[in-house]
């Protein structure tokens, strides 16, 4: 199985000094025809959880024949790295069990560890010059060896009058990758594909139009937050910050003595705006974090919306912030967010390319889809979209 996941890799992977071929999955410079491609899951791997979402064709687009999520052990994956193997392989094995005789997967690789950046490729670029260029560019980008690490990239625009085409690249730990592999095929599943989160959202936000504004993805987590510049739907930019939505559950809970699913109803019902007879103490805690929250939002917004190249020109104008996350459906974020950075703020609907609402309902509601953005973006994957 490892074997011949590593040879599907070789098509299109290219590292080391002497240009040798490195077995990946992170392929999509020729994607596989969606008719080549089995029946596969997203699965979405965190530290402290495994999400999974399985989808099937219906009408004009798809349902969801399985989802659901598994807790795992702490320490198994320790942010984003496996740290057990054979842990992770047991869990992937419980979720092989539920996904009703579906035994290949579509699965990320996280942020945390992940390297992205944007280039530029002269028009008529052979796809080995390409890969050149990008080991290249590792220099003061990437502090990892050109045969040490795992990369793909996708076209994000080709230009008119020959101009070439700008292409966003993501760069992993080869080692990284390897443990993710090797934890599929201990399970007895089919690893068919990797890729960055943030590759994996933007499957299920972005609309694809040429006319679609920079992006600014925030993935609120339980305990961290997430932020992708997306340009046309393909992440030119990473990183993670050491602020989530634990903090606000947890000390809501015990200043307010509120059950967990008390917790949760306040949050989403009461929120940043709530009502005059709300308790003070609780909105301390939510405003603590999300102040927190809005000044990354801000940072990292300012930078990239500011950015000129040599004439003077924006080169990222940031045109909206979409927000993803378990912790996204707190109530008033959005506006908050909008009130900081000055820009249409708004949440993602992780279901616009899975499925027409006048044909299907999901079986996940609005709130809790946000926490399987990864997940429907990884399914999406089997059938090229």
């Amino acid at each position: 199985m490892y074997n011949s996941v590593m040879q599907l890799f070789k098509s299109s992977s290219y590292v080391g000094s002497g240009a040798q071929k490195l077995s990946r999955s992170l392929a999509r410079w020729f994607p596989t025809p969606a008719m080549l491609y089995p029946p596969a899951a997203g699965i979405d791997i965190s530290d402290g959880s495994i999400k999974w979402l399985l989808l099937q064709p219906y009408k004009s687009r798809y349902r969801i024949a399985s989802y659901g999520e598994m807790v795992i052990e702490p320490g198994i994956v320790v942010n984003g790295t496996v740290h057990d193997v054979d842990g992770l392989a047991h869990a992937l094995s419980e979720v092989k069990k539920r996904l009703g005789g579906v035994a290949c997967a579509h699965a990320a690789l996280p942020e945390e560890a992940a390297y992205v950046f944007e280039m530029h490729v002269p028009d008529g670029t052979a796809h080995d010059q390409v890969i050149s260029m990008i080991e290249f560019g590792f220099e003061g980008r990437v502090p990892i060896a050109p045969g040490a690490a795992v990369y793909d990239f996708d076209v994000i625009q080709r230009h008119d009058e020959s101009e070439g085409a700008d292409i966003g690249v993501a760069v992993f730990s080869r080692e990284l990758a390897e443990a993710y592999v090797a934890a599929f095929d201990a399970a007895g599943m089919q690893l068919l594909s990797l890729e960055v989160e943030a590759r994996s959202i933007a499957r299920t936000i972005s609309s694809t139009a040429s006319d679609e504004p920079v992006t600014l993805l925030v993935d609120f987590g339980r305990a961290r937050t997430g932020f992708a510049v997306l340009k046309l739907g393909i992440p030119i930019f990473t990183s993670t910050v050491e602020v989530g939505g634990e903090g606000i559950t947890k000390t809501v809970a015990e200043q307010l003595s509120l059950s967990p699913e008390e917790t949760q109803k306040f949050k989403n019902e009461q929120g940043l705006f709530p009502d005059a007879d709300a308790k003070p103490e609780g909105m301390e805690a939510l405003i603590g974090t999300a102040s927190a929250l809005a000044d990354e939002v801000a940072r990292h917004y300012h930078y990239w919306d500011t950015r000129r190249n040599e004439k003077g020109e924006r080169m990222t104008p940031v045109g909206r912030v979409v927000l993803v996350g378990g912790s996204a459906n707190l109530k008033g974020l959005p506006d908050y967010l909008a009130g900081r950075v000055q820009a249409p703020t708004s949440v993602a609907d992780v279901w616009r390319r899975v499925c027409n609402f006048d044909e299907y309902i999901p079986p996940v509601n609005s709130r809790d889809s946000l926490q399987y953005a990864t997940a429907a973006g990884l399914a999406l994957r089997s059938f090229s979209v």
